[in-house]
């Protein structure tokens, strides 16, 4: 325990020396501001585009338009960025040799799985829960939020999916050394999840169900119960790429 926690120390002081925490914090408060501003100024953007003599009826944005923006916003430009940003958690330690003298010196090499998770988990979570802080605080500020529905179960769900991300991330740079492999690896997983939302019989238990059922979640029209397969699920395969990455680290030559 001793050796995780001091492992877990150095990955956060080197998420702070690396600018990885400053630049996730920053992205998703823009994130968190950029939802509810775009829902409220794109009526009058439409207006502004509108040529002479067209007229088009725009509805009235509403808490809805503004949760879908946060939503998108977070499952597309926000994921992009954490894939950017910890493709190379294993990817620096392979190429620098930084790892060499601690595992030498008896640091199981389990640790250095489970502590980057860890801490890719809490940068996660920090961004995250800043950026629906503000996004939540815009929003109840600019509508009334009486109609939304399901609102903490689908910012949980979003998270859980995150968490399968970076579990993603994680093995793919275990496997291949290298931040380009840990991209490819992680968009081919999205890829294979996409596919298999195409499978009728297999849709019911995707982890992806649970980046895309957001909004319908919002609505009403989609039960939580339907995504409790999908969590379980995601659960899951989150747990067993750990192991997996565990047990390939613990055989790879550093």
């Amino acid at each position: 325990m001793r050796a995780y926690l001091a492992f877990t120390k150095k990955e956060i002081l080197e998420s702070w020396r690396t600018y990885k925490l400053l630049i996730i914090v920053m992205v998703f408060l823009f994130l968190g501001m950029l939802g509810p501003l775009t829902a409220k100024i794109t009526p009058q953007l439409l207006e502004l585009l509108m040529t002479e003599g067209i007229q088009i009826s725009v509805a009235e944005p509403t808490a809805l338009d503004s949760w879908a923006q946060f939503f998108k916003n977070v499952s597309q430009m926000g994921f992009i960025i954490i894939a950017i940003i910890f493709s190379g958690m294993m990817a620096n330690e392979y190429n620098k040799g930084t790892l060499i003298n601690m595992l030498t010196k008896g640091l199981p090499r389990r640790i250095v799985i489970l502590s980057k998770f860890t801490v890719a988990t809490l940068i996660w979570t920090i961004g995250y829960l800043l950026c629906f802080g503000l996004s939540y605080a815009y929003t109840a500020y600019f509508w009334n939020t009486d109609g939304v529905l399901n609102l903490l179960m689908a910012v949980f769900f979003l998270w859980l999916f995150g968490l399968l991300f970076i579990a993603t991330i994680l093995l793919g740079g275990t496997l291949f050394k290298s931040s380009y492999g840990s991209l490819l690896f992680i968009a081919g997983f999205i890829g294979v999840l996409f596919t298999l939302n195409i499978i009728p019989g297999l849709k019911k238990f995707n982890p992806i169900a649970l980046s895309q059922e957001s909004m319908s979640l919002l609505m009403g029209s989609t039960d939580v119960r339907e995504l409790v397969f999908p969590m379980v699920i995601c659960i899951i395969v989150v747990i067993f790429f750990i192991l997996i990455a565990i047990k390939i680290f613990n055989k790879k030559q550093i």
